[in-house]
């Protein structure tokens, strides 16, 4: 087509031509209104995580035993005595009596009481422990990937020399020098450098992502580095995430325990590590009468890594992208999820 035909109407007229519009200035003819904005972020948030989680029995599991022992550490505490030297008949066995279901311990303390009160130190360890890993991990990580250059050499020059240090020798250390009586500096000093590994993986993550192009386009729009940084890096790594932080959790249970078991940690209140010790020490691991003062914190111990574990499966499901489109877009119409 010619030029002049191109510009001239039928009736001889000129056609009036429309601005150029940038594609970044095209407007959606779709208008939504607050209360559909309110129904889908609910949607998001709520009903699908609700709705990976109950399709999964793994994630159900872990669920359930994690939220007993949240309710063991707040609400059981409070409706449990707490015992003391002399409070029953030493060596009392399981379930003989109701006023001490699990028996007693060799100063006539209640096992089951030293079991519940012994919860809330080690809920708030795990927490400090798994909050400060992860923040840490997650900020170097980050950063480092997505920064690169100088930065990034600096950073993780930090993260391989705290990897190079024993991490138990160091704890013992700390814990020396320190002489920590908070439950939550405790779970600090167990993890103290346990955070470099997951900085260095992530790390790598981060570097793959930075050169898609969605990232590219948000880079060329001029979208700020938080925005990105929250909404293009972070939800594709939030399963990395999600499972380091269950790990270090569980992980943190274990070192505590052991410790505690030692004798390396300060003895600050009851704690199942400092149950088994007096138990072992009184020839627990091979006196029947006394299998139930050391095994009942092993039980308990063992119940606690297994549900983290399990909901740790579940949350990976939970923040995978992949399978919470697949369930949004399933809503109206529900299909079961393969088990894995």
């Amino acid at each position: 087509m010619k030029r002049s035909e191109s510009n001239t109407a039928t009736d001889g007229g000129s056609i009036a031509r429309e601005p150029a519009q940038s594609p970044f200035e095209t407007v959606s003819e779709i208008e939504i209104t607050r209360s559909e904005r309110y129904r889908a972020l609910v949607n998001e948030y709520v009903i699908t995580p609700a709705h990976i989680l109950w399709d999964d029995w793994r994630a159900r599991v872990g669920f359930l035993i994690t939220l007993s022992f949240l309710l063991i550490g707040t609400v059981g505490v409070l409706l449990v005595e707490e015992t003391y030297a002399g409070h029953g008949d030493t060596l009392v066995a399981p379930f003989q009596t109701m006023a001490h279901p699990l028996g007693t311990d060799g100063l006539g303390r209640d096992i089951l009481s030293q079991l519940v009160h012994a919860t809330p130190a080690m809920l708030e360890m795990m927490a400090a422990g798994a909050i400060f890993s992860t923040v840490m991990a997650v900020f170097w990580g980050v950063t480092a990937g997505y920064k690169g250059g100088s930065v990034d050499q600096t950073m993780m020059a930090v993260t391989d020399v705290l990897m190079t240090i024993p991490g138990l020798p160091l704890v013992v250390v700390l814990a020396a020098v320190i002489d920590p009586s908070s439950a939550w500096m405790i779970g600090v000093v167990l993890v103290v450098n346990a955070w470099a590994g997951f900085a260095r993986a992530l790390r790598s993550e981060v570097m793959k992502l930075r050169q898609e192009s969605y990232v590219e386009a948000s880079r060329t729009m001029g979208i700020s580095l938080p925005a990105i940084v929250t909404k293009d890096i972070l939800p594709n790594v939030m399963p990395l995430v999600v499972v380091n932080f269950v790990t270090t959790a569980r992980n943190v249970i274990m070192m505590s325990v052991g410790l505690y078991f030692l004798g390396l940690l300060p003895n600050t209140g009851f704690n199942w590590g400092v149950m088994m010790n007096a138990a072992y020490g009184q020839g627990g691991v091979y006196l029947s009468s006394l299998f139930h003062w050391f095994y009942a914190p092993m039980v308990v111990i063992v119940t606690l890594s297994l549900g983290l574990l399990l909901l740790g499966q579940g949350l990976d499901r939970i923040f995978n992208p992949r399978i919470r489109a697949r369930h949004m877009n399933t809503d109206d119409e529900p299909t079961s999820e393969p088990q894995h």
